[in-house]
C-alpha cells in the first residue's frame, strides 16, 4: 500500500500557501500527500504581545506535537519562527529556496511623516526586533502591537489610526496582497531565516527525510544556518531585538548581524565575509564580537526589563 505523507500545517492564509509549497514539491517526485491543519498557540492568542508570551516556539509548537505523536509526517514552517533548539527527535530536513528576505513598510496615505522630524508617526508591529530598529531611526515615533496573520493585521491596519504598520515582504508577496502603498524598507536588517521555508520530520523517519531532502536548497540552508547560529549564541528568541543576514555572491558567503536595545538607542553590528565552503563557526563567531563589544550588558537590560 503506497504511503501517504501527512503536511502538518497551520491555517492561515501564508501558512497553506508554504504547505501546498511542499506538497507541490513531494508530488512532483511521486507522492501522495494530504494537508493536515493544525491550530497553533500564536494563532489562538492575538491580544499577548509576543514578548509577554515568551515562548519560543510559539507558532511550531503544535505541529511539533503533532510529529512525536506520529498525527503528521512533516510540518512545514516560517523558518525565522523555528526556535534554534529543535525538540529531541525532530530534525529539519529540507529549506526551501529563499524567497523576499526584507521588511515592508505598508502605509495608509503616503511617506511624507518619515521625512518629518517633528511628526508622531503611529505605527503597527509586534515585532520586538523591528520596533526596536524603527525607533532607532525615529525614536519620536509611537509603535502600536500587531498581533495575527498577514490578512488580520491588514484589516487591523486599515481599522486603526495609524499612519503605518511592518510586514515581512515575503508574507505579503506570497499570498498576492502587497498593498500599492507600500514601499521595502532597504536598511532594515531581517529576523535570521527570514524569507525561507522549512519542512520538518523525525530523525527515525527515513523515508520522510529523503523525500524531503530532495528539494533541500544547499545555499539557503548554508546562509539561514549561519544566521541561527548567531541567533542561538545570542541566546534570542522572539523577546530579544536580534537580526541576521547571510547571502552567498560569486562563491563568497556575506553576513550582517545586530542586536539592539529594546528602544534602539544601542546597537551593536558586526560583519563576516568567507568562502562559501568555510562558514563554519561563522555565526558563532559573529555573535561573540557581539557580546564582547557590549551585547551582554543589552541582554541583561532587556531580561531585567521583561522579568
Amino acid at each position: 500500500m503506497e504511503k501517504i505523507i501527512r503536511i502538518g500545517t497551520r491555517d492561515s492564509q501564508l501558512a497553506m500557501w508554504q504547505a501546498t509549497l511542499v506538497r507541490d514539491l513531494l508530488t512532483g517526485n511521486g507522492h501522495t500527500v494530504e494537508l493536515v491543519p493544525i491550530k497553533s498557540e500564536g494563532d489562538i492568542d492575538l491580544v499577548t504581545p509576543l514578548y509577554e508570551i515568551g515562548v519560543q516556539g510559539i507558532f511550531t509548537k503544535s505541529l511539533d506535537l503533532a510529529l512525536l505523536n506520529n498525527k503528521i509526517d512533516v510540518a512545514v514552517h516560517s523558518f525565522k519562527d523555528v526556535p534554534t533548539q529543535l525538540p529531541q527527535g525532530l530534525l529539519n530536513a529540507a529549506v526551501i529556496k529563499r524567497g523576499p528576505v526584507k521588511d515592508l513598510l505598508v502605509y495608509k496615505h503616503n511617506t511624507a511623516f518619515l521625512d518629518d522630524p517633528a511628526y508622531t508617526a503611529h505605527i503597527g508591529t509586534s515585532s520586538i526586533r523591528r520596533k526596536a530598529q524603527w525607533l532607532r531611526r525615529y525614536p519620536q515615533h509611537q509603535l502600536h502591537n500587531l498581533r495575527g496573520n498577514v490578512i488580520k493585521r491588514l484589516e487591523k491596519l486599515a481599522a486603526e489610526n495609524w499612519d503605518a504598520a511592518i510586514f515581512a515582504a515575503a508574507g505579503v508577496e506570497r499570498i498576492n496582497v502587497r498593498p500599492e502603498k507600500s514601499v521595502i524598507l532597504d536598511w532594515m536588517l531581517p529576523a535570521p531565516a527570514q524569507g525561507a521555508i522549512v519542512a520538518a520530520c523525525r530523525e527515525d523517519d527515513a523515508f520522510i527525510r529523503e523525500a524531503l531532502a530532495a528539494f533541500n536548497d544547499a545555499d539557503t540552508a548554508r546562509c539561514t544556518s549561519v544566521e541561527r547560529s548567531f541567533l542561538r549564541t545570542l541566546l534570542g528568541g522572539c523577546t530579544t531585538p536580534i537580526s541576521a543576514y547571510a547571502e552567498i555572491r560569486e562563491g563568497q558567503l556575506y553576513f550582517e548581524g545586530n542586536l539592539c536595545s529594546l528602544n534602539g538607542d544601542a546597537s551593536i553590528t558586526v560583519t563576516r565575509q568567507s568562502a562559501a565552503g568555510n562558514t563554519e563557526g561563522m555565526g558563532v563567531d559573529a555573535a561573540e564580537e557581539v557580546l564582547a563589544k557590549g551585547g551582554r550588558a543589552i541582554i541583561e537590560e532587556i531580561r531585567h526589563v521583561q522579568r
